[in-house]
């Protein structure tokens, strides 16, 4: 394993304790074999003066919902040392007043709550205290003997725990295994079947001796688990994602995403002997439970029925195990594995998929490595469900406000580089979808940089191109539900007698049959979506036609009827789908200032009057056109397909 100590760094830290603290923590919070997405925690004893100006022993420890990669200063919570020792001695304490009573001896009320290890970092009698959940380490405990392979491996210089569960019981447990116990005859602890820990008075002392520990473990590895995961990737379909994400949304109670890995490694595990045998025991550490579940589903030749036989062995397994009071949870595994491709993981959120993606990563060359070490043995079910079911790990899960109402859903957009299919992107976004932006121009590819757009220069007039699009958005968000067809031109004006064959010709084929191409190739996906609709941008030339603009107008009518047609043949499937005709939208790419400014002296009118002028006397924004689209694709208007809205500010013509 890599040290990555930086001796330049360093020494811009002085003697400034807690900034040590954050960088070693940073160190350890880079390499994902030590932790992963908010595991492990570290700590740093620091005496400072309180309100009475007397000297006071705090504990600055890693708070709750903090990463160790991106930990800052303001991250760690002090907390009075000599109220953790006190608590140290209780013989019994309950999981939430161990909370409580740390909250309370907090010395800054606005810092995060400790973690639920900071009694036994306050225990460890050294500067500094560091724990990880180091993959080789936790690898090796969870093969046959590995507890007497950790004894092989570092002899008596590693104080070896039994698992216990986190919190208040192990840091007894620690308590009492160290009654006489020199602290300096050791290297370090090293729980099994979670992690490690190792600790000094020096922040670089302490972050070395953990590289070394789990270098130890890593060499032990190599010499006895030398195999890896290697062989070709795998083929996806995207079919078989999109009714996986459709039964996961089904079992969970709410629409989820999901993301596939074909990677060769993926691929590898995947074709494994016994597969569903050793992918089925159990993470590699009870930390992870609650993200990913105990196990994965294995897929076989009935895709919903082992869904559904998931379900039952869940539910099998709440009811053996649960105690009163409890509550079973959703019943939807987080992550699946496709025999001969890869993987799928299931999230609300694309960061909620990536940190599955990330741990069942791990978890797979985990298994790997244990099954040539003589099998994979995690822990049992009742250690690991009292783990998925316990209080404290169930009060992260429901930290977060009001989720918002397309949160888990996916959504397309055409003609999305600008104007009002770009703001339809924005409001979707912001309405909790992820969102797959297309649009003809190559500035697609980089107008849009957040995770959660899929940005694709696609030609939605080539067929090919559309199919090949719909395939990326299902393999990288796992389905679709929404769709704005937005996507169109506006021609130059002509009087039917001088419209040019080629204008007339290109209007049809973008502002019509691309439209009816790009519904055909969305319409099996759609039928595996969650409340699916569809909203068509139409135009006021559809209602209130105007000379000159034959060949946008009948394009457009004809969009509108197919949209109607649309609406009776897709409503069977539960699809909606409504036409917005929107007017005098001048924040697009077609309205120039020049423009703006040669319309409105056509008409006698200032920029302002122009672009005002309609009943209600107000300027629409393609903003309000989005916002519009937007609410029609919501549970608003659940129960109306068929419609056709203007947004025009009111036209005479159109009313």
């Amino acid at each position: 394993m890599n040290n990555l100590w930086n001796e330049t760094e360093a020494k811009k830290l002085k003697k400034d304790l807690l900034k040590q603290r954050v960088y070693t923590s940073r160190l350890l919070g880079a390499n994902e074999d030590l932790v992963m997405h908010g595991g492990g925690n570290t700590s740093v004893k620091i005496t400072k003066k309180n309100l009475f100006g007397e000297p006071e022993a705090l504990l600055y420890v890693k708070g709750s919902g903090w990463d160790l990669g991106t930990i800052e200063a303001e991250g760690f919570a002090p907390v009075k040392m000599d109220t953790l020792l006190k608590m140290a001695q209780m013989e019994d304490l309950s999981d939430m007043d161990m909370v409580k009573y740390q909250r309370a001896a907090m010395t800054d009320p606005s810092a995060p709550n400790p973690s639920v290890e900071a009694i036994m970092h306050a225990i460890i009698p050294f500067t500094f205290v560091d724990h990880t959940h180091a993959d080789a380490i936790v690898t090796i405990t969870n093969s046959p003997n590995g507890k007497k392979k950790i004894e092989e491996i570092f002899g008596k210089r590693m104080l070896i725990v039994p698992y216990v569960m986190p919190g208040f019981i192990l840091a007894r447990t620690i308590v009492q295994m160290t009654q006489n116990l020199d602290w300096k005859s050791i290297d370090g602890m090293i729980l099994l079947n979670h992690g490690v820990f190792s600790f000094h008075d020096n922040a670089k002392e302490s972050y070395d001796q953990m590289i070394k520990i789990v270098s130890k473990a890593e060499d032990y590895l190599k010499k006895n688990a030398s195999k890896i995961l290697k062989g070709a990737k795998g083929t996806r379909d995207a079919q078989i994602i999109a009714r996986s994400r459709k039964k996961v949304s089904e079992l969970w109670g709410s629409p989820v995403l999901a993301k596939t890995d074909n990677s060769a490694s993926a691929s590898a595990f995947s074709n494994l002997k016994d597969l569903k045998k050793i992918a089925t025991k159990g993470p590699i550490t009870p930390d992870h439970i609650i993200r990913t579940k105990q196990n994965p589903v294995v897929f076989g030749k009935d895709l919903e029925g082992d869904f559904d036989q998931f379900a039952e062995k869940y539910k099998a397994y709440f009811k053996e195990n649960k105690l009163a009071g409890q509550q079973i949870l959703d019943q939807a595994p987080r992550w699946a594995i496709v025999p001969g491709t890869g993987s799928i993981f299931y999230g609300k959120t694309v960061k909620n998929a990536q940190i599955i993606e990330d741990i069942a990563r791990h978890t797979q060359k985990a298994i790997f490595q244990a099954e040539q070490l003589g099998g994979w043995k995690p822990l049992g079910q009742a250690e690991l469900f009292e783990m998925e079911y316990w209080s404290l790990e169930q009060a992260k899960l429901k930290k977060g406000g009001q989720q918002k109402e397309m949160l888990g859903k996916v959504a397309v957009v055409t003609g999305a580089a600008s104007g009002i299919g770009k703001a339809c992107v924005q409001q979707l976004l912001a309405s909790g979808a992820v969102v797959a932006a297309l649009d003809i121009a190559p500035e697609i590819e980089t107008i849009f940089s957040q995770k959660e757009v899929l940005s694709i220069k696609c030609d939605i007039t080539n067929s090919a191109q559309i199919k090949k699009a719909i395939d990326q958005i299902i393999f990288e968000f796992g389905g679709l539900d929404l769709v704005i067809s937005n996507a169109g031109i506006f021609p130059k004006s002509a009087k039917i007698d001088s419209i040019p064959e080629a204008i007339w010709e290109k209007s049809l084929a973008v502002n019509l049959t691309s439209h009816q191409r790009f519904l055909q190739c969305c319409l099996p996906f759609l039928e595996l979506g969650i409340d699916p609709a569809i909203v068509i941008m139409g135009s006021k030339n559809v209602p209130a036609p105007g000379p000159g603009a034959a060949a946008y107008s009948v394009a457009k009518a004809g969009l509108t009827q197919l949209a109607r047609i649309a609406a009776m043949e897709f409503g069977k499937s539960g699809i909606r789908v409504n036409v917005l005709h929107p007017n005098a939208v001048y924040d697009t790419g077609i309205w120039t200032d020049e423009i703006l400014k040669a319309r409105a002296k056509h008409y006698k009118l200032s920029v302002k009057a122009y672009k005002t002028n309609n009943i209600m006397g107000v300027e629409v924004t393609s903003k309000d056109v989005a916002q519009l689209a937007v609410n029609m694709l919501s549970s608003t208007f659940s129960k109306v397909t068929g419609a056709q809205i203007p947004i025009d500010g009111g036209n005479d013509r159109v009313i």
